[in-house]
């Protein structure tokens, strides 16, 4: 099988990465296990080793029907494991766990992998964790820090706690990406965990894209602008946020994004 580059397969080659993978994923005998993406099933070999088959389970989604009958025979004798042919983004992921707690691991394909993120961290029913193979610049802005926040690291860590577990050369993979890649583990925060206190998910994100939306821009210009409000409005309420108004929104912590969109009052 050779990989498509229309769905940006860069199959999984090298032995040795798939049980560190395993291992960052942090796998019980008994947990319900969705991947996605199986391709040749080197890392599903894996993932089901690590399951007992009397209580675990591996579900594993793939677009590519070519790789379908491949893996259904590889995996033929093992009834903890089964397959499901359709776009990730398409099924509800309380339909790939049948409503159970579930772990997602998963080598994802860099185009898509910020619209899987939040497919599964903005499900009802999330992920216990998320254990990823992604593109190594985009680990990095996930676990990132103040003052080098970023959409994507709020939006992380609003919902789990990252951590960079290993990274991959390019060579570990066929075809070889022109980038290195790098094992993310997400540990999803209980609703009860969140380091923000917020009554509104979308108006907290709301905020959060408007100040991104300008980059390298002052807060107060870019809230003003992305949320159609007048700056002297803006700057007043980030001041009664304990938030200057020149900073930018690489700057912000989550409990200030938490408490800015609580002060600021618009439609949405």
């Amino acid at each position: 099988m050779q990989p498509r580059k229309s769905l940006g397969q860069h199959f999984l080659k090298d032995r040795t990465v798939p049980p560190r993978i395993a291992e960052a994923a942090r796998l019980k005998p008994h947990d319900i296990v969705v991947e996605i993406g199986p391709g040749l099933g080197v890392l599903t070999e894996e993932l089901a080793t690590k399951l007992d088959p009397n209580t675990g389970k591996l579900i594993a989604i793939e677009l590519d029907n070519g790789l379908l009958p491949l893996l259904q025979e590889r995996f033929a004798g093992r009834q903890h494991v089964s397959f499901v042919h359709a776009d990730v983004l398409e099924v509800p992921p309380s339909y790939l766990s049948a409503g159970r707690p579930y772990k997602l691991v998963a080598n994802l394909p860099y185009y898509i992998t910020s619209a899987i993120l939040r497919h599964f961290l903005e499900a009802e029913a999330k992920p216990l964790s998320l254990t990823v193979m992604v593109q190594r610049e985009v680990a990095e802005r996930m676990v990132a820090q103040p003052p080098n926040m970023s959409l994507l690291a709020v939006s992380v860590q609003f919902y789990g706690r990252p951590k960079i577990a290993f990274r991959v050369p390019p060579g570990a993979f066929n075809p070889p990406p022109k980038v290195d890649s790098a094992v993310v583990h997400i540990e999803v925060y209980k609703p009860e965990e969140r380091p923000v206190v917020i009554s509104n998910e979308q108006r907290f994100f709301k905020v959060v894209q408007a100040g991104f939306g300008q980059k390298r821009k002052q807060l107060g210009n870019t809230l003003a602008s992305g949320l159609g409000l007048s700056k002297d409005y803006v700057a007043q309420q980030l001041q009664q946020a304990g938030i200057d108004p020149t900073r930018r929104a690489e700057t912000l912590t989550l409990p200030e994004w938490g408490a800015l969109a609580g002060f600021l009052s618009f439609e949405f």
